[in-house]
């Protein structure tokens, strides 16, 4: 229940915080945006005017909500909930929030237009990421390294003979999880062209789809192989496949 608990306090409370502040400092651009952090749009403030912007918090509030679960995974069963909420209010309202800003909002130090109206940033090439692997991935990633520094491993787990054993509770419910997150990744890589009401967009989105299925399928079978083959102990390893088809997505 733990880990469920988290799951829910991620969602429940990272929208809530990205409704209340996450958002307007991420792309909350103001009449003379500075190169760190947006500032209007709070609680929703000015959406009725411009009715787009619901469609893109809901968006992007998907992205900030998975930033979160990231960390959930990383420290599972070995945090308090209160520690935990408190973290994803820190995430949700103001660490994710910046980093897209820096990257997304079009002003940011990382990636905005110069004099000319070309984007660049202030090391020189924009800093370019389609569909959150840096904003998203590595941001929750760092977090959970940090948050499994901090916390540990599970007692017990790297003394004496276990060091090396670690069998799944459930590899049935580690296949049904990939596919679940496969199916998901359709709705953020595609999605993440931000329009499809044109051929050239339409093109754009399927051919993100493609590369969905393809990368995948290809780093799957890679570690399948590996695991059966070169690594010890040279095992059919369905989990190991589910890793792989990750690592690819």
């Amino acid at each position: 229940q733990n880990i469920l608990a988290k799951n829910l306090i991620v969602v429940t409370v990272g929208f809530l915080c990205w409704y209340a502040i996450g958002y307007p400092l991420a792309l909350g651009v103001v009449d003379n945006p500075g190169d760190f952090i947006g500032g209007t749009g709070f609680f929703h403030d000015g959406f009725w005017e411009d009715k787009t912007k619901f469609r893109i918090w809901l968006f992007q509030g998907t992205f900030c909500a998975t930033g979160g679960t990231i960390v959930s995974g990383a420290m599972a069963e070995r945090a308090k909930l209160k520690g935990f909420a408190t973290y994803t209010i820190l995430m949700t309202s103001i660490i994710y929030p910046l980093v897209v800003y820096w990257v997304w909002s079009g002003y940011g130090f990382l990636n905005y237009k110069n004099g000319k109206g070309k984007y660049e940033s202030v090391i020189g090439p924009p800093f370019i990421d389609f569909a959150g692997s840096a904003v998203v991935h590595m941001v929750g990633g760092v977090g959970a390294i940090c948050g499994a520094l901090l916390v540990g491993p599970r007692r017990g787990r790297f003394t004496g003979e276990n060091e090396e054993q670690f069998t799944a509770h459930s590899v049935p419910l580690c296949v049904l999880g990939t596919f679940f997150l496969w199916f998901g990744w359709y709705g953020f890589n595609p999605g993440s062209t931000g329009t499809m009401h044109d051929k050239e967009t339409a093109f754009r989105a399927g051919l993100v789809a493609v590369n969905t299925t393809l990368a995948p399928c290809f780093s799957g079978i890679v570690v399948f192989f590996l695991r059966a083959r070169v690594v010890q102990p040279k095992a059919l390893d369905v989990c190991g496949f589910c890793n792989g088809i990750l690592a690819g997505l």
